[in-house]
């Protein structure tokens, strides 16, 4: 059971990424998946999140607007699209399965003013 993201990177404020997340070992399709990130000398905190259908998603008031995420069951990929990024979103970003208690190592993302 791993979760892997990649994507992240250096960017300036207004810009974007695009993280993803590669599920194996288990049936992706079968769970809702979360982001979450963690910025430095700051707690974990909740940034979106998918039913494993993709039919709802939910988002924090900080990324509202911003912020999309989405799935590919097939591929059994998760993604963040980052657009406006500002600097308060420098952290690293995890996905994670709350159901399974899982989570990858995360991934870097760094936005310059």
């Amino acid at each position: 059971v791993e979760l892997v993201e990649s994507g992240g990177g250096l960017a300036n404020a207004g810009g974007s990424l695009r993280l993803s997340c590669t599920a194996s070992g288990f049936k992706f399709s079968n769970f809702a998946m979360t982001w979450v990130r963690q910025a430095p000398g700051k707690g974990l905190e909740r940034v979106s999140g998918i039913y494993s259908d993709g039919s709802e998603t939910y988002y924090a008031e900080a990324v509202k607007g911003r912020f999309t995420i989405s799935r590919d069951n097939a591929k059994n990929t998760l993604y963040l699209q980052m657009d406006d990024l500002k600097p308060e979103d420098t952290a690293l970003y995890y996905c994670s399965s709350d159901s399974l208690g899982i989570s990858g190592r995360g991934t870097q993302v760094t936005v310059t003013p």
